[in-house]
């Protein structure tokens, strides 16, 4: 599940990029980049997203969706509740039209979350004590990945995310080995067709289907200080790829 993310380019160039306008919330000033080496989305940060209600913008919307029917004051009791579950993090995008917290979003609040890559573990299991390492994921090109998302707005107008996911590609199935999954990527023709308001259903689900291609992103090994809980791993050389001697998979 794609529950950890890099974001290292500064708001005027995903402005540039997009062609849209950001727009701060309350609790940003205009200094605000929100920039991560490694944004923990157990921590639920405050992420740029390009929402389908206004595609001309970015606006800061916390990470984990809570949904449209809790109120957002009792954000981290939710969390905690639903921890088991991820938070609100990712939604599978198999059960859009079918769950009580995605169906309200599915049509007319879909997002965009802009990300420079995301990290995946992979687990090692061939080895007396199984562990997992993680592999940062990027686009072949440098561009950004364009994540597929849904977003909601509790009654008490707090308005949070999740990353859609999906079944692993090949890529994906050699390296999220546990899970089996990966984040819906949106192709570039693609981002105005995904916050599209008359989009149906059944194209909804084609966009999803035909997202960005295993051949266009670059995966490799980096430090399992990502993981740690006492070593701080929001930091640039965090992306620098790491050899492991248990690691068996070929690309």
């Amino acid at each position: 599940m794609c529950y950890n993310t890099r974001v290292s380019r500064k708001v005027r160039e995903l402005e540039d990029y997009y062609s849209v306008e950001r727009l701060l919330g309350e609790e940003l000033d205009e200094q605000a980049e929100l920039t991560y080496n490694h944004a923990n989305g157990f921590a639920h940060p405050n992420m740029w997203i390009i929402p389908q209600e206004r595609p001309k913008n970015l606006i800061p919307v916390k990470w984990g969706l809570i949904p449209h029917y809790k109120m957002g004051a009792n954000a981290e009791e939710y969390y905690k509740e639903t921890i088991r579950w991820g938070s609100g993090l990712n939604a599978q995008s198999e059960k859009l039209f079918d769950s009580n917290n995605y169906k309200s979003s599915a049509l007319k609040r879909r997002c965009i979350i802009p990300v420079d890559g995301f990290f995946e573990p992979h687990r090692i299991q061939h080895v007396k004590k199984p562990y997992s390492i993680p592999f940062y994921f990027e686009r072949e090109n440098g561009d950004p990945f364009h994540l597929a998302g849904i977003y909601a707005v509790t009654p008490d107008k707090m308005v949070t995310f999740s990353i859609l996911t999906k079944e692993a590609t090949p890529l994906f199935a050699k390296i999220h080995n546990k899970k089996n999954r990966r984040p819906v990527i949106i192709q570039d023709n693609d981002i105005h067709v995904w916050l599209d308001n008359n989009l149906k259903e059944e194209e909804v689900y084609k966009v999803i289907e035909d997202d960005l291609s295993d051949s266009d992103i670059n995966t490799y090994p980096i430090s399992k200080d990502l993981y740690s809980r006492s070593i701080n791993s929001d930091r640039p050389d965090i992306i620098e790829k790491v050899v492991y001697e248990d690691l068996k998979i070929t690309f």
